[in-house]
This record gives structure tokens, C-alpha cells and sequence, in this order.
């Protein structure tokens, strides 16, 4: 599901004025990148964003699209998760539900979920401990279940 076009722009008015703050340039490549991974509802390494990029015909290079998701990141519009040995994979951040994950250690198939009782245990904590919490990440690894997990364990059933 991408993102309405009223989010969109209230996105990239967020990015501009972020960079302008920092005395960076608003150029055309950064906010392709932007655009590309706020029109995705998967998480996406930064070189397969890349891939997606160039495949679309956007002339960026590899170093803009790292750059850019850093900046991102610094603005709060991007968020970065690092699942396991796995390369750093990113997600939109801006009004975006909150949501957790479970990581299947066989396939690397990455599920979401949302429970609203991890919300008020989050609130719960932070007022026991008087903390402003910014935002939260669950990851639970495991093995799925599934029959199709490429890489699951045989199980053999002994006589």
C-alpha cells in the first residue's frame, strides 16, 4: 500500500525543510530516493533500493542512495533495523503504524505484526521510569512453521 498523496507531500516538505536546516542541497536524486522507499511496504537494504532505482531508469548513484538514507533516518522518515547477521534492511517511518517483527532464522522471511498491548506495556514503562520513549523495536527470531521455508529442518520421525 503506498503512502497518500497528502502524506507524500507532507513527507517531502518535511525532507526539504530538514535540509535546508542543515545548509544540505535539495537535489532531485535525494528525493527520488525518498519517493522510492516511501512507495515500497517492504523493507529494502540500501542496495537493493539502489537496484530498484536504476531499474527504474533514475540516474543516482550508490553512494546518494546511502547518503540519502541516513539523512532520512536523521529526520525521522526512515528507520533502520538490523535483523540478525543480515545486511541493515530500512522501512518508512512517518505515520506509519507501529509494528514489530518476527524473523524466521531458516528463510530470513520477515513477518509484522501489531499488538496494542506492547504499546501500553511501552507507556506503562516509561512512566514506572519517568522516560520519553521516542520509539521502540521488537524482533523475536525463530523458525517458521511453514512448509515452504525454503531452508527448514527435515524432520524425521523415528520407528
Amino acid at each position: 500500500m503506498s503512502v497518500p498523496p497528502q502524506q507524500m507531500e507532507e513527507v517531502r516538505r518535511i525532507f526539504g525543510a530538514f535540509l535546508q536546516k542543515r545548509g544540505r542541497r535539495q537535489t532531485p536524486e535525494r528525493f527520488i530516493v525518498l519517493e522510492e522507499i516511501y512507495a515500497t511496504n517492504d523493507h529494502v537494504d540500501a542496495d537493493e533500493l539502489y537496484i530498484r532505482l536504476k531499474d527504474g531508469g533514475h540516474r543516482v548513484s550508490r553512494a546518494t542512495v546511502y547518503n540519502t538514507l541516513e539523512l532520512l533516518m536523521d529526520c525521522n522518515l526512515v528507520v533502520r533495523h538490523q535483523f540478525g547477521r543480515n545486511q541493515a534492511k530500512y522501512e518508512r517511518a512517518f505515520s506509519y503504524w507501529q509494528h514489530d517483527h518476527l524473523i524466521c532464522m531458516d528463510c530470513n522471511e520477515l513477518f509484522e505484526f501489531c499488538d496494542p498491548r506492547i504499546q501500553s506495556i511501552q507507556e506503562m514503562v516509561a512512566d514506572i521510569y519517568q522516560f520519553d520513549i521516542k520509539h521502540h523495536s521488537l524482533n523475536m527470531y525463530g523458525r517458521c512453521a511453514r512448509e515452504h521455508c525454503p531452508n527448514r529442518a527435515v524432520v524425521t520421525q523415528e520407528a
